[in-house]
């Protein structure tokens, strides 16, 4: 990781990232943390819809398609968007840890500008862990998962309790995700973490 910032670089006494025996297999779909999430959730009519699986290790795959509202640019993808899809597909890495975490710092890099009506393939890894800190990495390309590099990103995601959300979050969003049995399954997911 030369060149990356000193905020995002692991300290000397992390650890490499351990994969929870309970995480998704490698393959498997993740589906939506959330149903009104920009980033994966299918209640967005206007969201990324974003879809990751499960790689091997502490990794994942991960794409989605710009459409024309994603648009900043005529016919290019919003610099905003990307980084979007970068930060959902890196903090879909926590499913892998069975931990939730939320993005202390990302860092992304544009290489090229993706079109309206391109798939982004997307890879992300986790890289380290220190503590509550989860150091990870992730590229997109475009033209297929062996494609040109076109954003790249490194990132700090911390990990938090689900009072987190409770506490900071809108009460009428809270009420309807935790009286979701599917959010709150989710959510009874992690508790196998002290």
């Amino acid at each position: 990781m030369s060149g990356t910032s000193p905020g995002l670089q692991p300290p000397a006494d992390a650890v490499k990232p351990v994969r929870h025996p309970d995480a998704p297999a490698p393959g498997e779909l993740l589906g939506a943390h959330y149903g009104q999430c920009f980033g994966c959730g299918g209640d967005q009519p206007h969201g990324l819809h974003l879809q990751a699986r499960a790689g091997e290790g502490v990794s994942i795959t991960a794409e989605f398609t710009v459409r024309p509202a994603h648009q900043g640019a005529p016919g290019l993808a919003h610099g905003g968007v990307l980084a979007t899809a970068l930060d959902e597909t890196l903090g879909s890495l926590n499913w892998l840890l069975r931990t939730i975490a939320v993005t202390g710092r990302l860092e992304t890099d544009f290489r090229r500008p993706v079109p309206v009506d391109t798939t982004l393939y997307l890879e992300a890894e986790v890289t380290a862990v220190a503590g509550r800190k989860i150091y990870s990495t992730a590229t997109g390309r475009i033209g297929g998962p062996d494609g040109s590099v076109a954003v790249r990103a490194d990132a700090l995601f911390i990990e938090v309790k689900v009072d987190h959300f409770v506490q900071n979050g809108r009460e009428e969003e809270i009420r309807a995700a935790m009286d979701d049995p599917d959010q709150l399954r989710r959510a009874r997911a992690f508790e196998v973490n002290p």
